[in-house]
């Protein structure tokens, strides 16, 4: 899976310094099942995506939906497992982050993203 660095252009804050990117049939489909925690700095990035589930999943989520030019569209804090998002029609992806991070990093609906390959 790629590696990318997610950035707030609004702010400078970093979102992710390590975000996988989930853009084939395989990995959208596995996402997060099976993982206890994320750790700080982590993210996944859903691609493409307009809704998500934590069915299965044994840990709590940020979910941040965006525009394709990486608008935040819509946030979910803490999204609890067992839950189903609303579907965010104009989302073409989706970052999944560990529970918290929206709040420490400022992050609202309006910012834009910049995503970075650390991929060499």
């Amino acid at each position: 899976m790629q590696e990318l660095k997610i950035i707030n252009e609004d702010n400078a804050e970093i979102i992710a310094s390590h975000c996988y990117l989930a853009d084939s049939f395989f990995t959208r489909f596995k996402g997060l099942l099976g993982r206890r925690q994320m750790s700080e700095g982590e993210g996944l990035l859903i691609k493409p995506c307009s809704s998500v589930h934590t069915l299965g999943m044994k840990m709590i989520i940020d979910v941040v939906f965006l525009s394709s030019d990486y608008q935040v569209l819509h946030i979910i804090e803490e999204m609890q497992p067992g839950k189903l998002s609303p579907v965010i029609k104009k989302s073409s992806s989706v970052l999944e982050l560990p529970p918290g991070q929206v709040g420490r990093s400022g992050l609202k609906i309006g910012h834009r993203l910049r995503s970075i390959s650390l991929d060499k």
